[in-house]
């Protein structure tokens, strides 16, 4: 009875300290800010979430600045241009993607690599300046969804308004289909 006891105090430590089981999703997110004075930062926030039941992932970019600790949007005076790339380091992806937000964006698919490019004009609440998209990773042989690599989401954004012409450092979330 004893040893009963010991091998099943063994096994419940061994379950206590192994890696939670795979839930099929992984998800990264990344945030910089760059002070544009004493009460003022640019911030910029990636995020990708992929999901291996749907072979998708989704992604968002966003550009805000904090305020004395408050999110805000930009001044009436805005031009901004944020540039999101969507990449793997595996070279035999490429990825389909679809976009929401982003009034004035444009993509371009360059091998494996998408990049975004949008305009921004005047002032707005901070989800104006939010892009939303998936993205589908697709093998280059075969034509079919990719889930054995990665997926990075890079943005920058370069602010002009008056007295101000700043540009955020990048900001890369990256994940897998774990």
């Amino acid at each position: 009875m004893k040893r009963l006891a010991t091998v099943l105090a063994g096994l419940g430590l061994v379950l206590a300290i192994a890696p939670p089981a795979l839930s099929g999703a992984a998800a990264d997110t990344a945030d910089t800010s760059l002070p544009i004075n004493p009460a003022t930062q640019l911030e910029m926030h990636t995020r990708v979430d992929c999901q291996l039941a749907t072979k998708q992932c989704t992604f968002s970019t966003a550009a805000n600045l904090l305020t004395n600790g408050n999110v805000t949007g930009f001044p009436e005076d805005l031009w901004g241009r944020q540039s999101t790339t969507l990449r793997s380091s595996d070279r035999l992806s490429y990825f389909e993607t679809d976009i929401n937000g982003g009034y004035f964006t444009k993509r371009f698919k360059s091998g494996g690599s998408v990049v975004l490019t949008t305009l921004y004009y005047a002032d707005g609440p901070p989800e104006k300046y939010t892009i939303n998209g998936t993205i589908t990773p697709v093998d280059w042989a075969t034509g079919l969804p990719k889930t054995d690599g990665d997926v990075i989401v890079c943005a920058h954004v370069q602010v002009v308004y008056t007295g101000v012409n700043i540009t955020s450092p990048d900001t890369c979330a990256q994940t897998t289909f774990s």
